[in-house]
């Protein structure tokens, strides 16, 4: 997790290939709506509301 901005619902995830996506907070998937930035998350992408891509199904990651 990059970064997320609580009162705008919005924030940004990193790809494991570097690229950056918007995260809307309704993409997260246990219902909450934040995430703490720097938290590792799971996503898939979907064609977004602006055209883009976007991440969704946002879960964080488990510790190894």
């Amino acid at each position: 997790m990059a970064r997320f901005d609580e009162a705008t619902g919005w924030g940004i995830v990193a790809g494991e290939d570097g690229a950056r996506y918007p995260l809307h907070c309704t993409a997260i998937a246990d219902g909450r709506r934040m995430i703490e930035a720097g938290i590792a998350v799971i996503f898939h992408l979907t064609p977004g509301r602006s055209g883009q891509w976007e991440a969704a199904g946002v879960t964080p990651r488990l510790p190894r």
